[in-house]
């Protein structure tokens, strides 16, 4: 009878209106929560040491762009759009965004935003574009890697700056590591796709003339697959932008902290103003990188 009753109690309480808690959550976070501070605890120093070459980048990338004229800087952008577009009123359009980025007022703002978008830009092409060729010269690397690219994608912007909070404390270098982990799929994902698109025939071809796989790779994968390459960069530097405000609230400064301080005291234009110049910024960077990259389709002639 006691069993009996022990397992009509147990159905009843599976099959209940709740959802059984079937697990002890509590205990597992409480788990999870004492690992972190461990690390931080035992290694905590050792990491802030190890990324000081990272902030020492990032601050003297933020510096040169600080210590420029502006005038050196819009004429640089000015240089860059007509080498990539090739159009007058595109070049001219893109130097008029560059100059009013000083003419609201928030040049500097927008140089430390510039600074951190390619600070993690940079970083996220040195480390994605080699996973992304490991990736496209194995099926198991690219079986593991790409649910990992799914998850870091899909998760919660929020979520990547609490470890990185926990460890380095507010300021740059956490701000910069959890937009690198935000921004860098897309130009793994696009950098293993391109090569795996390059066509057999190529392959199969320079394979019957004895080249290697380095030469096979770095002759002609790489360079076949450089315009989708490309478009993973520009996806990169655009996800990287779209972290300012976020990265803003752990201390990265520049045109986040704008917004975030509009939000703070409730003023609609200092908040208008800052969005105004980082939607300036996200159409300077993807025309120049997109043109590059179609400029680079039609000489490859893999253009439609």
């Amino acid at each position: 009878m006691a069993d009996g009753a022990d397992k009509a109690g147990f159905l009843e309480t599976f099959f209940g209106r709740e959802f059984p808690e079937l697990i002890n959550m509590r205990g597992v976070r409480i788990t999870i929560d004492n690992g972190f501070e461990w690390v931080v605890a035992n290694w905590g120093e050792w990491l802030e040491e190890a990324f000081l070459p990272v902030l020492h980048l990032l601050n003297a990338i933020e510096g040169a762009l600080l210590w420029l004229p502006w005038y050196v800087i819009i004429a640089i952008i000015v240089a860059l759009s007509w080498f990539a577009t090739k159009q007058v009123f595109v070049t001219i359009g893109l130097g008029l965004m560059m100059f009013g980025l000083g003419f609201i007022g928030l040049w500097p703002q927008s140089m430390a935003t510039i600074a951190l978008m390619l600070t993690s830009t940079l970083l996220a092409i040195i480390i994605g574009i080699p996973i992304g060729i490991w990736m496209s010269r194995s099926d198991r690397v690219q079986g593991i890697l790409l649910p990992v690219l799914d998850i870091m994608q899909t998760m919660p912007i929020f979520v990547y700056l609490i470890p990185f909070v926990m460890v380095f404390g507010p300021g740059k270098i956490p701000a910069l590591l959890a937009t690198i982990v935000f921004a860098v799929p897309p130009v793994i994902r696009l950098t293993n796709l391109g090569i795996r698109q390059v066509d057999k025939e190529v392959i199969e071809a320079y394979t019957a003339f004895g080249a290697t796989k380095r030469q096979m790779l770095f002759g002609v994968q790489i360079p076949l697959a450089l315009p989708t390459i490309m478009a993973g960069i520009n996806q990169t530097t655009m996800m990287a932008l779209s972290m300012v405000v976020i990265a803003s609230m752990i201390g990265a400064g520049g045109l986040g902290y704008q917004v975030l301080q509009g939000i703070q005291r409730l003023e609609i234009s200092r908040g208008l103003l800052a969005g105004l110049a980082i939607v300036f910024l996200a159409i300077i960077f993807d025309r120049i990188a997109q043109s590059y990259g179609k400029r680079m389709q039609q000489h490859l002639h893999l253009g439609h």
